[in-house]
């Protein structure tokens, strides 16, 4: 009776849900299953920011209409956590805004900048929302491939100039969702100046910025010279403080992209609750001990992981951050074969790198958030299986 719109029809179907179907199956004959599919910390929210929220949540005054762009004392935090992780300044007045998680931010991008038929570039494999905020907007994503071969890193001399002079965004990702790949200042800077060669919006998801292994520390695009001209990047609490609930993150960088953003968000949305900002600031400027033990336990967690992996004869790198492991499917099988296998003979959940885009094919994602007992019994299961 009701038929929806053209642009959702545009969306790529829902890969998940037939391996969704498969768990429950599996659940349902009495597996336990062992799901290394869904990239949220299994560690909880550290104790001083869960206290502050119980206090912040008592208030009155946190129980009105939130401002838009979010509270100055939280715009402040963020310039306060860059200036102490990065060595990168802000003004927290005209480059910082409060997002509702990062993912809304980078939903919501497109809709200001993109208008019908212009193109968005759009890293695959790659984190699904920029593909599709980008049909919502009714934008054109243009696939750039990240090959193993590259380090997962993009190719721009690839990208046909009729396409780079019709794009109005760039998205990218690094520390990378989900090769777990890492960019260094020389690529960085090629990617900003790239951009502003061309008039494109530098779009980075730093979500994983602060889950680094072995000495490693990603850097923010921002501190490279130039990205203030055409970036904005994207950060949240989730996976920094174990806070992906709690739905608080902040987008940083040229004053004129952020004030676009911050016109669609001012239609759509009512702003952060007070509380959770409140929280927050507590997170941002107190004790980072926090960040440090959660790349601990994650590196403790690769460690035991890979070296299983490889112990079977499968093909793995030693990621040197996020919480992921990109590991490549055996000869003879796709992404979605060897997770349907997995799970099938040894109820195991993995994410099929096609589920992430068409070169995600040939690999298949493990995520961290299961504790090393557990990652221990999942390499025993799969020495049980022939792969």
């Amino acid at each position: 009776m009701f038929e929806i719109s053209e642009r959702l029809r545009r969306l790529p179907p829902y890969l998940f849900a037939e391996i969704d179907e498969m768990k429950k199956r599996k659940e349902e004959e009495g597996v336990k299953v062992i799901d290394f599919g869904v990239g949220d910390p299994d560690i909880p929210t550290p104790k001083h920011i869960v206290d502050a929220m119980k206090k912040a949540v008592e208030k009155p005054e946190n129980h009105r209409y939130p401002s838009y762009e979010g509270l100055l004392e939280f715009r402040r935090a963020v310039a306060e956590f860059y200036e102490r992780r990065k060595g990168v300044k802000l003004d927290p007045e005209r480059e910082v805004i409060s997002l509702i998680g990062s993912k809304e931010g980078i939903a919501h991008l497109p809709l200001a900048f993109v208008n019908d038929g212009d193109y968005v570039l759009v890293p695959d494999p790659g984190y699904p929302v920029y593909y599709s905020s980008t049909l919502l907007a009714d934008g054109i994503p243009y696939k750039v491939p990240l090959k193993k071969e590259n380090g997962f890193l993009p190719d721009f001399e690839s990208i046909p100039d009729e396409v780079a002079k019709k794009a109005k965004i760039m998205f990218l990702n690094y520390p990378n969702n989900p090769t777990s790949a890492v960019a260094e200042k020389d690529f960085i800077k090629e990617a900003i100046d790239f951009c502003k060669d061309r008039g494109i919006i530098l779009a980075h998801d730093f979500a994983y910025g602060e889950i680094t292994f072995d000495g490693y520390r990603a850097k923010s695009f921002l501190e490279v010279d130039g990205a203030f001209e055409v970036c904005i990047e994207f950060n949240s609490l989730s996976k920094t403080f174990n806070m992906t609930g709690w739905r608080i993150g902040f987008a940083v960088g040229n004053e004129e992209i952020l004030k676009g953003l911050l016109k669609v968000k001012t239609n759509v949305d009512s702003g952060v609750f007070q509380a959770v900002q409140e929280a927050a600031i507590v997170a941002l400027t107190g004790s980072y001990e926090c960040i440090e033990e959660n790349c601990r336990i994650y590196q403790e967690r690769r460690d035991v992981l890979v070296r299983g992996l490889r112990e079977l004869g499968l093909e793995v790198e030693k990621p040197k951050a996020t919480f992921y492991v990109w590991c490549e499917v055996p000869e003879g099988y796709d992404s979605m074969g060897f997770a349907k296998k997995l799970l099938e003979e040894a109820g195991i959940l993995v994410t099929p790198g096609l589920g992430f885009g068409e070169y995600g094919e040939g690999f298949v994602r493990f995520a961290l958030t299961r504790d090393v007992k557990t990652i221990e019994e999942a390499i025993e299961r799969l020495k049980n299986i022939e792969l």
